[in-house]
């Protein structure tokens, strides 16, 4: 049995009706670049969040950079995020001019610890950049606590926690702002690249959307010198047809996540979902002492898998300067040794979990 890790010719075939149309009128209006796909798109986004402002953008990480921008991030400042994040979350930062400090996960959620933002904050430091990772809330109440002590803005990274909560609260609707991408294997994915930028503020949504048009609200009108990141419209029209499932699918995964949960609790580490928080497991993502040989294995049996992240994000080639050792990112290293990503999305089936599970218990140690 072949079990994809993520499955989208599976999630075409059951959308292709609504699919399929939502493309044709967007060719048929040659609407190609923003316009009212994109727009029509923003306003339901922003109202499954129950935010006032949603602007489209190129990509994920594009998003991330012109929030920090929009909220005069720049150079000789300093961001605190987490050190177990995928390069983009720290690459907008670095496009700013503005450099990251890294501050170690918890040993739980692998989400950034709280508890270490106080030490890590400097008189550069201008914002705090947590990450939902792998689909579970960061720990919001304490970080926004803090935030706040010190003056600081807080810019949430939910690239992969499409719907998820905390404490009743959408995740990317906490702090300043929050940064979404629809890369196609995320869960609310598009057909291509594509981004978000939400806030209840009003002048930074104005910034950041002139900021992804060439610095113009007003064709050429160029009120500063801008960038090119817009959502073109046949992203969008995807992204408000699947839009219409999340919550289907979130629960799917969630009940998968369940099963995994039943059937590997006794022979690894699985996830923990956190009070109060609504995980939409963007990734499911299990801890052994003998990832090489579980992964030879699942991929001899034709399970996908994969390691999010393998690499503790300041001790890699692009972020050595900064002269960070292991030794000050105990737990995501210990992390980043250990972890294995088993497939995930609503389009599983039973069967194929139970194949899996039976997979991982015959080698996983």
């Amino acid at each position: 049995m072949n079990v994809a890790f993520v499955d989208l010719k599976a999630q075409y075939q059951t959308l292709k009706d609504e699919i399929d149309p939502a493309i044709a009128a967007v060719l048929a209006d040659c609407a190609f670049v923003s316009g009212k796909y994109a727009r029509a798109f923003e306003d339901d986004f922003a109202a499954y969040l129950g935010i006032k402002h949603c602007v489209g953008t190129g990509n994920g990480t594009d998003g991330l950079f012109m929030a920090l921008h929009g909220l005069k991030v720049g150079p000789g400042d300093e961001v605190i995020t987490v050190a177990n994040t995928f390069i983009a979350t720290a690459e907008a930062i670095s496009w700013t001019g503005a450099q990251p400090r890294f501050v170690d996960c918890e040993e739980v959620s692998y989400n950034i610890d709280p508890g270490q933002l106080e030490a890590a904050i400097t008189k550069q430091t201008r914002a705090i950049l947590p990450v939902h990772l792998y689909g579970q809330p960061a720990e919001m109440d304490p970080i926004l606590a803090i935030a706040r002590q010190h003056d600081l803005a807080v810019v949430e990274d939910a690239a992969q926690a499409h719907g998820a909560t905390y404490k009743g609260r959408q995740v990317g609707t906490m702090g300043h702002c929050g940064c979404f991408s629809f890369y196609p294997g995320k869960n609310l994915g598009a057909y291509g690249d594509a981004g978000a930028v939400v806030t209840d503020d009003s002048d930074l949504i104005s910034r950041v959307r002139a900021l992804g048009d060439h610095g113009s609200l007003e064709k050429y009108r160029h009120d500063f010198p801008g960038a090119n990141s817009r959502l073109d419209g046949i992203q969008a029209a995807v992204l408000q047809v699947k839009l219409r499932h999340l919550d289907a699918w979130t629960d799917r995964r969630i009940a998968v996540a369940h099963r995994y949960n039943e059937g590997l609790a006794d022979v690894c580490q699985v996830p923990v979902t956190l009070p109060d928080r609504r995980h939409v497991f963007h990734l499911y993502v299990i801890r052994v002492g003998n990832r090489t040989e579980l992964m030879q294995h699942l991929s001899d049996q034709g399970i996908g898998c994969g390691i999010h992240y393998p690499v503790t994000l300041p001790l890699s080639p692009a972020y050595a300067d900064l002269g960070y050792s292991r030794e000050e990112f105990p737990i995501a290293c210990r992390v980043a040794d250990e972890i294995v990503s088993l497939p995930m999305h609503a389009d599983l089936t039973d069967d194929q979990v139970d194949f899996v599970i039976e997979q991982v218990r015959a080698v996983a140690g």
